[in-house]
C-alpha cells in the first residue's frame, strides 16, 4: 500500500514543481536532479520524494481514479454541516460562522468556545472544525510511520516515562544496522513515504552516526524523512537538515514559562522555543504543539499553546494528552477525558483552516479506543503508525499500555485503511496547495 498518489509533473520554476493529481494541483520542492515535465513523481510534506516510472505510475492511477472520486463523495457527505443551532448560544453562532468564512477566532472567542460543557455546543464546534478540514484540505490524510531508536534520555521531564526518573525501565538502543533495516522495511515492504525517527535525548547516538543513518536512508530508500530527538543544539539540527533530514517533531509542551520550568528541571522553554524557531529558518517542517491536562495548566494556557503552535509555523499541530506514567513525579495524577482532548484538536483546525495538519496522537488513542475515529472528524487529518521493531515497541514506555505496542505493522495499516475509507479518507499526502 502506498502512502502517497503518484502525480504527473504539469510544471517546473526553479525548485518548485506544480503537480497534477486527478486535475487537482499542487506545488512541491524539488530536489531531484533530471525531473522533467511529463515526470511521474511521490510527493510528501510538499517534497518531491521519488521518480517513479510511467508505467507503474500509470498501473497504480488506473486502480486509485474510481476509489479517489468515491472517498471524496464519503468525505464530502460526512463533512457537511447541519446549520441547525437552536440551542446554542448567538455568541458561539457568530464565531463558528466567521470560521467557517475563512476568519479564525480571536483567543477570547476560542476561549469562549473551548470552555463549554454543553454536547449540543461542542458537536457544532467539531462539526465545523471538520467542515473546515474539508473545505481547505479536502481528504487527503498524512499516514506516517514512526521508528524509535532509543528509549535512553538525559532528561528528568516530570511526566515523562523514558526520563531518567523511571529507573525500573530497561533501556535500549539500536544499533545502525538495526534502524536501517527497519527503514527499509517500512519503505520497501510497507510503503511508508514518511517516517520519523525518534528518541530520547541521547548521548549514546552520536550526531556523526546520525548523519550517516540520515545520509544512508537519503540514498537507498525514498521517504521524507523527520527527526525527533529533542534540544540536540542548533549546530546538529543544521548538520541533520544538511544531511537531509526534511521536518522535526518536538512539541514544546507547554507555552506556560513557570509551569515549563516546573515540569523540566534545568531546561527553560526559551531554549526549546529556539530550536523550533531556528529548525524552522533553516527549512525544516515543523510538528509541535503541547501536553493536555497537565496538572497545574489552565484553559487560558492549553488556548495559548494552539496559538503558540500556530506562531512556530506548525506544518503539523500535535497535541497529546497527559498520561501519568509509573516511576515518575506525575504517577499519581489523573490523565485528561476524550472530550478535552477533541475541543484542543477541534480549536487547532479552527485557528489554522488552510494549511495544517492535525495529528491525531498515539498518546490521544492510548486514552480512547475511539479517538482515531472521532479526532478525524473533530479537524483531524494526520496519523502515524509504529514501525518499531516489536522486541523494542514496549520498552518505548512514554506512559502505560500504548496503542499499537504489540500490533504488526500490517495490522496496523489495515485497520488504518478500513477506518479511513470508512471516513472518505484518502491515505495520502498530495503537497502543498
Amino acid at each position: 500500500m502506498c502512502y502517497a498518489i503518484p502525480g504527473r509533473v504539469k510544471e517546473i520554476l526553479e525548485k518548485t514543481v506544480l503537480v497534477d493529481y486527478f486535475g487537482e494541483e499542487r506545488k512541491a520542492h524539488n530536489e531531484i536532479d533530471g525531473l522533467t515535465v511529463g515526470d511521474y513523481i511521490y510527493a510528501q510534506g510538499g517534497y518531491v520524494i521519488e521518480k517513479i516510472p510511467a508505467p507503474e505510475a500509470e498501473e497504480i492511477l488506473a486502480v486509485w481514479k474510481e476509489t479517489f472520486f468515491e472517498l471524496q463523495e464519503v468525505d464530502l457527505r460526512l463533512s457537511r454541516l447541519d446549520l441547525e443551532t437552536k440551542g446554542i448560544g448567538a455568541e458561539t453562532v457568530r464565531i463558528l460562522d466567521r470560521a467557517m468564512e475563512g476568519k479564525p477566532p480571536a483567543k477570547e472567542e476560542l476561549l469562549q468556545l473551548l470552555r463549554s460543557e454543553d454536547p449540543t455546543h461542542l458537536d457544532l464546534v467539531f462539526k465545523t472544525a471538520n467542515f473546515l478540514r474539508q473545505k481547505y484540505l479536502k481528504n487527503a490524510c498524512c499516514v506516517h510511520g514512526i521508528l524509535e531508536i532509543s528509549n535512553h534520555c538525559k532528561q528528568g521531564c516530570h511526566y515523562c516515562g523514558i526520563s531518567l526518573h523511571h529507573k525500573a525501565l530497561p533501556r535500549y538502543r539500536m544499533t545502525q544496522e538495526e534502524i536501517l533495516a527497519a527503514v527499509q522495511e517500512a519503505v520497501k515492504r510497507y510503503g511508508f513515504k514518511a517516517l520519523v525517527l525518534q528518541s530520547g535525548e541521547d548521548p549514546g547516538h552520536s550526531v556523526e552516526e546520525l548523519e550517516e543513518i540520515i545520509r544512508t536512508i537519503g540514498r537507498e530508500f525514498p521517504a521524507l524523512i523527520f527527526i525527533s530527538f529533542g534540544e540536540i543544539g542548533i549546530d546538529n539540527l543544521k548538520r541533520l537538515y544538511d544531511a537531509g533530514a526534511r521536518g522535526f517533531l518536538m512539541r514544546f509542551e507547554t507555552s506556560n514559562p513557570e509551569l515549563y520550568a516546573k515540569l523540566h528541571p534545568g531546561q527553560t522553554l526559551a531554549t526549546r522555543l529556539e530550536h523550533l524557531r531556528k529548525a524552522y529558518e533553516m527549512g525544516y517542517l515543523i510538528i509541535t504543539g503541547g501536553l493536555v491536562g497537565l496538572p497545574g495548566q489552565t484553559l487560558e494556557d492549553i488556548v495559548n499553546d494552539i496559538y503558540l503552535a500556530r506562531e512556530l509555523h506548525a506544518e503539523m499541530f500535535s497535541f497529546g494528552p497527559f498520561l501519568p506514567s509509573p516511576g515518575t513525579p506525575l504517577a499519581g495524577f489523573k490523565p485528561v477525558n476524550e472530550s478535552e482532548m477533541l475541543k484542543v484538536i477541534a480549536g487547532a483546525r479552527l485557528v489554522e483552516p488552510t494549511e495544517a495538519r492535525v495529528l491525531i496522537t498515539t498518546a490521544f488513542e492510548t486514552l480512547s479506543k475511539e479517538a482515531r475515529r472521532k479526532g478525524l472528524l473533530a479537524g483531524g487529518n494526520s496519523v502515524m503508525l509504529n514501525v518499531t521493531p516489536r522486541q523494542y515497541r514496549e520498552k518505548y514506555a512514554l506512559y502505560p499500555d500504548r496503542a499499537g505496542k504489540s500490533e504488526l505493522i500490517q495490522t496496523q495499516i489495515d485497520e488504518t485503511i478500513a477506518l479511513l475509507g470508512s471516513l472518505g479518507r484518502s491515505p495520502t499526502d498530495l503537497g502543498a496547495k
